[in-house]
């Protein structure tokens, strides 16, 4: 299961904390299952934190003189 939570686009990270979001929102949950979907929440969030910053390593910047650096 560590592999599909490492293989997931961003988009599919945002669409589980949404759901998540929506579970917790939910009065329907125990305050024991909300601590799990919590965390879960929590490992969704630092993935795509992680996604975003490698992909902001990546980015390049044009500067006046069309010249490409990493910024």
């Amino acid at each position: 299961m560590a592999d599909k939570k490492q293989s997931r686009t961003i988009e599919e990270a945002m669409k589980s904390l949404d759901a998540i979001v929506t579970q917790l929102e939910s009065r329907e949950i125990s305050l024991e299952d909300s601590f799990k979907v919590y965390q879960e929440g929590m490992e969704l969030l630092k993935y795509c934190n992680s996604k975003i910053d490698k992909v902001e390593k990546k980015m390049l910047q044009m500067d006046e003189n069309g010249e490409l650096s990493e910024f």
